[in-house]
């Protein structure tokens, strides 16, 4: 047996199979049926050509039908490649480009838009599967046997395309083995990570978490949490409804009895908090015992106000990058104090690095870059210069550096400053978005925040915002900057703060900085 992670979910099955694995709006699958879904899908999946190696794109919302996809695609030694479900033509086309899928599973609702892409001569002209009734179809004629592929291992390859948040999205490429150690609790939820691959299928065996992922599948840290849990025996609610809707995913938390909120920083977490506070005796959510945030900062004051009407629960601080898997986690309980900055618990394969690639002394003060080693990516598909910028050799020891700024504490907690690539240089002065934003959330007019960097002719760049408020609240100006002053220095305040009816984030709950600096330059505000 392999790490192979088509491989290790059969294993799975073996030992939960009347357990229930998805649930998805009326279809209730358990790993039986799971499995046998995923069987029929590869044996289409090689009917219309797909062989090891290949890449299958997934432009799907969430369902059952990503996770099967997915699956499929590991069990035929395929390449499973996320794609946003909300991209333009011209974001599509750049993507089918650079990936070269030979088969796209999608809704049939973007035919559209995929075919405005795909009319790009120089994008190769992939096999397209509409989710629906004809795929059902389909699916129901092939065999629900498991299909036979030989060489599965450790060493087959899953893609994560990034979010684009700084620039074009690139495909992260990992190793199945890899992915499992970094990304996916080392095949052990919970628990120390697995030793050899029978072990998956033995910790299987008391596995009962029930996940309950409020982001899209297209995103790393839903779909990573998802295939963590099936592959520790547990089971995945899934919300499938078009938009995020808060009061939706607490009804199917209490109703299906999540026992772990996935969500993505404030973006999520607020709203979230706002429904709890309006409608108290709405819910019980008694199984409720872990709300873990990653991807997007979550600041102390949602923390509180998740926690105070769920004191039973932990509400865990994930960082982690999709070139990285999970680095760190901070748990809070009701009662205990924050930190202002996003403060993480790391493992022995993460550190800082000053600029000649030392990890840096705890308590040193010293600024550098995050770093992982072991378990990481092979690189970015098709761009071997950006492979060599990110996963660095330094010393005979092979690091992935994604560009996130921290530092190391006396305590050996890493305290999270921001991505480099995004810190405002004011005067010399570098302002990191993220404190600035924690500050201006903690106000309590202001529900969300966004801080970028302007030009300036003085300075080179000063520190600007866009802020949503609180419903009935005002825009006191006096009030915020001496909040502000009260909190940050001088250099780090605002001075520009635009209002707007709604601060745009990615359907991942990551800011939308291109959106923010847009709306800035076009209306100048005080």
């Amino acid at each position: 047996m392999t790490y192979n992670l088509g491989e290790l979910f059969e294993s799975v099955v073996g030992v939960a199979a009347d357990r229930e694995a998805v649930l998805s709006g009326d279809r209730r699958l358990t790993y039986r049926a799971l499995d046998e879904r995923t069987n029929r899908l590869a044996h289409l999946l090689t009917a219309h050509g797909v062989r090891p190696d290949d890449h299958v794109a997934l432009m799907l919302r969430n369902g059952s039908e990503y996770l099967e996809a997915m699956l499929a695609a590991f069990k035929l030694r395929a390449v499973p490649v996320n794609v946003n479900t909300r991209y333009t033509a011209d974001e599509l086309r750049y993507l089918l480009a650079d990936a070269r899928p030979k088969v796209v599973l999608a809704e049939p609702d973007l035919d559209a838009v995929l075919a405005e892409a795909l009319a790009d001569e120089a994008v190769p002209r992939p096999t397209l599967l509409s989710r629906g009734a004809q795929l059902e179809a389909a699916l129901a004629r092939t065999s629900a046997e498991r299909p036979e592929v030989a060489g599965r291992s450790g060493d087959d390859r899953y893609i994560l395309y990034t979010g684009g948040t700084t620039g074009l999205p690139r495909g992260v490429i990992w190793r199945h083995e890899d992915l499992l150690f970094a990304a996916l609790a080392g095949g052990n939820l919970g628990g120390d990570p697995v030793s050899a691959p029978e072990e998956v299928a033995r910790c299987a065996r008391s596995g009962r978490t029930r996940l309950l992922p409020a982001s899209p599948f297209t995103h790393g840290t839903a779909h990573w949490t998802a295939l963590a849990t099936l592959l520790n025996g547990g089971t995945v609610v899934v919300d499938d409804g078009p938009i995020f809707d808060p009061l939706r995913l607490w009804d199917l938390a209490d109703a299906e009895r999540a026992t772990t909120l996935v969500i993505v920083g404030d973006a999520f977490a607020r709203p979230l908090a706002a429904a709890l506070d309006a409608h108290p005796d709405r819910w019980a959510l008694d199984d409720l015992l872990i709300v873990l945030s990653g991807g997007a900062v979550l600041s102390p004051a949602t923390r509180e106000q998740l926690l105070d009407p769920l004191p039973w629960t932990v509400v865990v601080d994930g960082y982690g990058t999709s070139e990285t898997g999970g680095q760190g986690s901070m748990p809070l309980w009701a009662g205990q104090r924050a930190t202002p900055l996003p403060r993480f618990h790391v493992d022995e394969h993460t550190a800082v690095l000053d600029d000649a690639g030392r990890p840096a002394p705890p308590g040193s003060g010293l600024v550098g870059r995050l770093a992982r080693r072991g378990h990481i990516p092979v690189g970015y598909l098709g761009d071997p210069s950006r492979s060599a910028a990110t996963f660095v050799d330094s010393a005979g020891v092979r690091w992935a550096i994604p560009g996130d700024l921290a530092k190391v504490e006396g305590d050996g907690t890493i305290t999270l400053l921001g991505r480099g690539s995004s810190s405002i240089n004011r005067g010399g002065e570098k302002v990191f978005p993220e404190e600035v934003e924690l500050v201006l959330k903690d106000h309590p007019a202001i529900f969300d925040a966004v801080v970028v960097g302007l030009p300036d002719d003085r300075f080179g760049e000063q520190v600007a915002a866009v802020v949503e408020l609180r419903p009935g609240a005002d825009a006191d100006v006096a009030a915020l900057e001496a909040h502000c002053r009260g909190r940050l220095a001088a250099f780090k305040i605002p001075r520009t703060v635009l209002v707007v009816a709604e601060v745009r984030r990615r359907p991942s709950g990551k800011a939308d900085l291109r959106w923010a600096r847009e709306r800035l330059l076009a209306e100048p505000a005080g």
